[in-house]
Order: C-alpha cells, then structure tokens, then sequence
C-alpha cells in the first residue's frame, strides 16, 4: 500500500510535469479554424461561380462573381472567427478572475475543493489533500484553473490568430475554383472545377480528420459530398436562370 501511493503521486503530478508545448492549444485552434476557412472557402466560391457559368459563358461574369464572393467570404469568416473567439476569451478571463478572488477570500474552501478533484480521480483522501497544497503552493491559480476550468491562464485563446487564418485559408481555398473556371475553355470549365474542387476537398477533408483524431475515411467522404452537392444546387439553378433571363 505504501508503495502505491507514491506511485499515484507521481502519475497525478505527472499530470502537471509531463512537457508539452503551453501554446498548443492556441495553435490547434487557429488551425482548425484554418482548415474550415479553406472548407468554406472551396465549396462557396465553387458553387457560386458554377451557378454563374451555368448561366453565361463570360468570363467577366465569372470572375466578378467569383472575386465578389471571395472578399465577402473572407472578411465574414474572419469577422465571424474573431466574435466568437474574442467570445470565448471573455468568458475564460472572467472565469480566471472569479477564481484569483475566491483565492483570496476562501483559500481554505479552494484548498479542499482541489483535493475533492482529485480525491474523484482516484486519489486517496490524504494524498489528494498533499497533491492539492503541493500543486498550491507551486502556482494556486493555475493549478486551480486547469484542474477546475480546464483553461492556461498564460495562454488564453488568441482571436487574431483565428481571425487570421480563417480568412487566409479561405481565401487560399477560394482561389482554386475560381481559377479552375476561368483557365480551361468554356465546355471544360464545369468538369475542370468540380475535379479540381473535390481533391481540394478530399485533401481538407483528411487534414480536418487527423486535426481531430477522427475517421478520415467517413470525413473526407462526408465533406465531398457536401461540395458535389452545393455545385450540383447552384449549377441547376444557374442553367434555370440562364434559359429563363
């Protein structure tokens, strides 16, 4: 019995010593947001610049058209990126700031409620108690906002770098169907940008996966599907324009 308790010391410390990188949850973020800024930016501009040559062979059409989608795509999805995180951030300082005065003014209630935390982990009652003064002792408010909140207070999520590559990536992932439908002659434009559209997509599809640790197979599929689709809506509804204006 002895021997396990400082084991599960160690693997509770460890919890808190492992090395890692303290901003890499930032980067993830702001890169996750990258990939769907890209996602956004192929499938939107695709469909809007297929619907626009379904219904008129100028290629000032298209590229106005295009280029028009591109600069409101990318502005919303960095205004958009940059609310919600600046939302989100707002929420973690306030948290913090509600912990660093319950700090102050009930350091004993604080104390105990770590330890239940990681009494409910598996701890026993007295070591959770050493882990929680030990980890206080060390730095109260982070170990009290990771273990309570689940939030670095040194490295809070960044809405710049959200902001930022989101309307990069979209306007990166924009650019290939547009340029895809304005290269080739006009009987191969449609067939050139959804071939061109779907390996962008199969390939921001497969990223997203990794990022997430999910099945890349079932996203990369699902992502695909949603960009045939969207082409597939707007082109009908361009040929239906373009017999009827």
């Amino acid at each position: 019995m002895a021997d396990r308790e400082p084991a599960a010391a160690s693997a509770a410390l460890a919890e808190h010593d492992e090395v890692h990188d303290p901003a890499f949850g930032d980067r993830l973020n702001w890169l996750r947001a990258g990939v769907l800024g890209a996602n956004d930016g192929i499938v939107s501009t695709a469909g809007l610049v297929i619907g626009v040559a379904a219904a008129t062979t100028s290629r000032g059409a298209v590229l106005t058209a295009g280029l028009a989608g591109l600069v409101a795509g990318a502005m919303s999805m960095a205004v958009g990126e940059y609310v919600s995180v600046s939302t989100q951030r707002d929420s973690e300082r306030a948290l913090i700031a509600k912990e660093v005065r319950e700090l102050e003014e009930e350091p004993e209630a604080e104390l105990a409620e770590l330890a239940s935390i990681y009494e409910a982990k598996g701890l026993s009652p007295d070591l959770a108690h050493r882990v929680a003064v030990e980890l206080t002792e060390h730095d109260a408010l982070a170990a009290h906002a990771e273990a309570e909140l689940g939030i670095d207070p040194e490295h809070l999520t960044n809405p710049w770098h959200a902001a930022w590559a989101s309307m990069l990536a979209f306007t990166l992932g924009a650019l290939l169907p547009l340029v895809a439908i304005l290269l080739p002659p006009v009987s191969w434009r449609v067939p050139v940008t959804v071939l061109a559209v779907v390996a962008a997509l199969a390939a921001t599809g497969l990223v997203s996966a990794r990022l997430g640790d999910a099945d890349a197979r079932r996203a990369t599929v699902r992502v695909v599907i949603g960009g045939l689709l969207a082409m597939a809506v707007t082109y009908a509804i361009g040929s239906l324009v373009g017999t009827q204006v």
